[in-house]
């Protein structure tokens, strides 16, 4: 099944884990769409673009959002931006799951402490992979 995700990843918060993001992502397009690819492009600048490119951002994302049918972020790397298009897919009632190395940070209780977010401590990256599948299938 032809599933659209939006795949949610740290970019004005920091882009340490791009790389991480362009592997999740070319893994989801093995079988489903990822509106937004562009999280996993190693080029992607992370400064502001002014008002209306930010307000321009912000329509299209919240667009793709109200399109998917499931959210994947990886949340090693603290992003506001993230968070908030959590909370959007919440409101929205989009099935959000949630990603970060365990060996590396600890999530916000905001998101640990919601059964509304599907959550998934990995260690290694393979495992990233395997939980991927089975909520793709699902």
């Amino acid at each position: 099944m032809n599933k659209k995700v939006y795949f949610a990843g740290s970019i004005r918060g920091g882009r340490l884990d791009a790389n991480l993001y362009k592997r999740i992502i070319e893994y989801i397009q093995l079988s489903d769409t990822v509106l937004t690819e562009h999280v996993g492009d190693l080029a992607l600048s992370a400064l502001e673009r002014g008002p209306q490119g930010d307000r321009a951002i912000y329509e299209q994302d919240t667009a793709w959002l109200r399109q998917s049918d499931l959210l994947i972020a990886e949340c090693s790397c603290p992003s506001l931006g993230v968070g908030y298009e959590l909370a959007y897919a919440e409101h929205l009632n989009i099935p959000c799951h949630i990603f970060y190395n365990k060996t590396h940070c600890q999530l916000s209780a905001m998101l640990t402490g919601n059964t509304f977010f599907n959550i998934y401590p990995y260690e290694h990256e393979e495992e990233i992979f395997q939980m991927i599948d089975r909520i793709i299938s699902s």
